[in-house]
């Protein structure tokens, strides 16, 4: 007798079919309660084996069509933004001006007693031939950051090239950092400089850097010029996640794309930005950013909008020397910028962390997943994956092994992520030196 395929009773299918059963409870003397269940596949499959099997296509392979196909662009059609060899300017001859232009470098900071003194000293050695001068801005430290800066000064006979600055009281509608530039800016007496050098409070700069940087932005006619230094990769923590915030943002704002004019792309690196005063005058001054918490995009993005030419580069000799000691303190560094990038939406939050799913978590997850073609797309775009992340582990001179462990720390930006979304919503985002900075939520 042929098996039926159905349930018992339906047309076309014989009462006496035998049915699958799962036993409910059965009891000595008593007749087992039997309840039939369909056998593998639906009404459908049983009637139209064919059909089903080209219109009900396994989730796992759908995931792996998804998947792959965006390492493909992003590893032919983003830039290029995974080549660091090609961004990186320590190797680069770079020819100087023939006559060098006035450089005034600012610097905010607050609460930098460990490190301003440091910052301070690489910037009073750069080996620039023009005039060069270092205004210290003081936003209300409460370590003695100003008197340790003024010290520097004194100590490497500066006195006249230093200037320490005390920021007034943070007006409502500006951010910290750029109220501190502002000010820095508003301390200009007479004629003003060509370049403005903005700088972190705790980064040490090579000798060379001012001179390349302004060497090329005069090559190339640049109106803005940031340099990405290189950031501390010491402790586990930092092992496993500064690369990896390399990576990203290299990916959200490719090299090749910030210099290209014709470009909509616009990003640069906030503590090391040479900005020619021209510009800055053509946008307004940094009052038509003041509320920006990434401001060091939000810059560029004004400059190119005006027509200005940018570009960013990156280094490994001039050096951050801020620690990450745990996973908290990188998480709250991601959280205060990562809801603002997605412009407070949660569309766009949503869609974000869908994204990272999809593009890091899935290679991973269809890896231990039925059929086979869904473990080999899994494995194809891990390996593209991986491929793309060795160039920033070794510009960190950090051992291969890390290569693979991409997709972790993509699941610790996603968690990041959303801690910088729920802050925000509980009126605490962009929380940085004790501000919170992010509008609050209506």
């Amino acid at each position: 007798m042929p098996e039926a395929r159905g349930w018992p009773g339906e047309p076309g299918i014989p009462p006496a079919a035998p049915a699958v059963c799962n036993t409910i409870f059965a009891a000595p003397g008593k007749p087992i309660l039997c309840l039939p269940i369909r056998r593998r596949g639906s009404r459908l499959a049983g009637r139209y084996p064919l059909v089903a099997e080209w219109l009900v296509p396994s989730a796992t392979i759908v995931i792996g069509i998804f998947s792959l196909p965006i390492w493909v662009y992003l590893l032919f059609a983003r830039g290029g933004f995974w080549r660091l060899r090609a961004f990186n300017v320590d190797r680069k001859e770079i020819p100087g001006p023939s006559e060098w232009p006035r450089v005034l470098t600012i610097v905010p900071a607050r609460n930098e007693a460990e490190a301003i003194g440091q910052a301070v000293t690489s910037l009073l050695q750069q080996e620039y031939a023009g005039e060069f001068s270092v205004v210290v801005v003081d936003d209300h430290s409460e370590d003695g950051t100003a008197e340790i800066a003024q010290c520097t000064a004194i100590e490497n006979n500066a006195t006249d090239r230093v200037t320490i600055r005390k920021a007034e009281t943070l007006p409502p509608s500006w951010t910290g950092k750029l109220w501190a530039l502002n000010q820095g800016i508003g301390n200009v007496v007479g004629c003003p400089p060509v370049f403005y050098w903005f700088t972190d409070a705790d980064i040490v700069h090579a000798p060379d850097t001012l001179r390349r940087l302004v060497g090329i932005a005069e090559q190339n006619q640049l109106d803005l010029a940031s340099l990405m230094v290189l950031l501390q990769a010491k402790t586990l923590p930092e092992r496993a996640l500064i690369p990896p915030f390399l990576y990203f943002f290299l990916k959200l704002y490719p090299p090749r794309w910030i210099a290209d004019s014709n470009a909509r792309t616009a990003g640069a690196a906030g503590g090391c930005i040479l900005l020619r005063n021209s510009a800055l005058e053509l946008i307004g001054g940094l009052t038509a950013i003041r509320d920006e918490v990434i401001e060091d995009c939000a810059l560029a993005r004004h400059v190119k909008r005006s027509g200005g030419r940018i570009w960013m580069g990156l280094t490994q000799k001039s050096v951050s020397l801020r620690e990450y000691a745990s996973f908290q303190e990188i998480r709250d560094m991601i959280a205060r910028t990562a809801f603002t990038q997605l412009s407070y939406s949660g569309p766009l939050l949503s869609g974000a962390l869908a994204g990272m799913f999809l593009t890091y978590l899935a290679p991973i997850v269809l890896l231990f997943m039925h059929p086979t073609e869904a473990r080999l797309l899994g494995l194809a775009a891990w390996t593209m994956m991986s491929f793309s992340y060795f160039p920033t582990v070794r510009f960190y001179r950090l051992s291969p092994l890390w290569t693979p462990l991409l997709p972790l720390a993509a699941a610790f930006y996603s968690y990041a992520t959303w801690v910088s979304a729920v802050r925000f919503w509980l009126g605490r985002g962009g929380r940085w030196k004790g501000r919170a900075q992010a509008p609050r939520p209506v």
